[in-house]
């Protein structure tokens, strides 16, 4: 008996798969391959892995998730799951989601829309983050030396684009072409496809004269900025092509390793997730690339205004604040455990239906963790929290409702949060 028939299932789906968990502990390899990420079928968005489960995923939680993937970048530990487990722990990532649902967002994690897809575009998966990304890199003010060079992004998974470059430290991965300023600022990226068609406007100059070229369309005409750029291999002639110009060592050496300096700062604190979707390594390198642009342009700033050199946030602190700013600033992080059998409006509104009740602030106001400021009267009242018989002093200014305080009932938090 074949495996088809063996598990009910016709001839003609025998080549569906399913799509496998992100196990962080699994011996399987670290990607998908080509051929899997073909098979899969995601809808546009944060795909629901189950219909029967939607993610209902909001703002707030996507924040904390990114906020968690910069924790995990500066901890460094080997596998995301012993961020929670209880040897490991890093309060910073387990107190602010659970592993359940850290993952169920990872997994579902997508950028384009696969009923839209066009052949031909090998980055279709992640184009309107590339796109959107290129965008805001060309609006940087740019520095008076540039230089183009490449970037590797470190994977050893299978996929077409994955290529080998002896001279660099991490010799694997997905290769990007950087436009940067001496300074290690990016202002124009290219990631490396095969071939690409020069646009009409531009000359035919070789493909890596032509890699120069389209970097270089955003720098400003006829204002005397400096371009550098390394040896490049003609595959014509086989061989690299080398221009001598003994006068412009010094000034070369000084200026092409923008780059280079990118990929340093980047590689301190490199987020590490692992995942079987080939553009998870990506869109985590991006997120990397963009903190640290980010943290190099607080630091030309920071020069530019006389401020010392002790006095310039680490790029460790600097990440880590902006880590705690996504997963705390303006979120709740009371977590709810079991089932409560009423909520506090849902209490409120079957202590109505019985009687004359005294109103409570509705949700948006009650909820809105802005202004509630505890404050102890000389009477006392009874605590508006269902299932609860204080009769506090204590009460919220901005609710105008009594609620207990003390080390054994904390319905001043409860009434706020649920």
């Amino acid at each position: 008996m074949d495996v088809s028939t063996f598990y009910g299932r016709k001839q003609e789906d025998c080549q569906v798969r399913a799509i496998p968990t992100d196990s962080e502990d699994s011996e399987l390899d670290e990607s998908e391959s080509e051929e899997m990420d073909q098979e899969e079928w995601i809808p546009s968005g944060l795909r629901d892995t189950d219909p029967n489960k939607p993610l209902c995923l909001t703002t707030n939680e996507l924040e904390q998730f990114l906020g968690t993937v910069l924790y995990m970048s500066l901890f460094g530990l080997p596998a995301t799951r012993m961020f929670w487990n209880k040897a490991t722990r890093v309060s910073q990532v387990a107190d602010t989601m659970t592993l359940n649902r850290w993952e169920a967002i990872k997994n579902s994690l997508h950028f384009n829309n696969n009923e839209r897809q066009e052949e031909g575009d090998p980055l279709f998966k992640i184009r309107p983050l590339v796109t959107q990304l290129t965008s805001k890199l060309v609006s940087i003010p740019m520095s008076e030396k540039l230089s183009v060079d490449k970037q590797m992004v470190p994977f050893k998974g299978r996929h077409r684009q994955k290529q080998y470059l002896a001279s660099k430290p991490k010799k694997w991965g997905y290769k990007i072409l950087i436009l940067a300023g001496s300074d290690g600022i990016p202002h124009n990226m290219e990631i490396y496809t095969g071939r690409v068609n020069q646009p009409p406007e531009l000359r035919d100059v070789g493909a890596s004269g032509n890699v120069v070229l389209r970097l270089a369309q955003p720098i400003p005409k006829k204002q005397n900025y400096k371009l550098f750029f390394d040896n490049w291999w003609d595959r014509k002639q086989k061989r690299y092509i080398s221009v001598p110009h003994p006068a412009v060592v010094k000034e070369y050496n000084q200026s092409m390793g923008g780059v280079d300096l990118l990929d340093s700062l980047i590689a301190l604190y490199r987020t590490k997730v692992r995942s079987k979707k080939w553009y998870h390594r990506l869109v985590f390198h991006f997120l990397d690339m963009v903190i640290t642009t980010t943290w190099l342009l607080y630091r030309r700033d920071c020069e530019g205004s006389g401020m010392g050199k002790k006095e310039v946030m680490k790029l460790y602190t600097f990440k880590s604040y902006v880590a705690e700013g996504l997963c705390k600033s303006g979120k709740s992080l009371e977590k709810k455990r079991g089932r409560h059998s009423l909520s506090i409006a849902g209490a409120y509104e079957e202590k109505r239906k019985r009687g004359p009740t005294a109103p409570i602030p509705v949700p948006d106001v009650r909820l809105d963790q802005t202004a509630h400021w505890l404050i102890m009267t000389g009477d006392k009242g009874r605590c508006r929290v269902s299932q609860c018989s204080g009769t506090p002093k204590a009460m919220c200014r901005k609710c105008n409702v009594h609620l207990c305080f003390t080390p054994d009932r904390n319905c001043f938090l409860k009434f706020h949060t649920e």
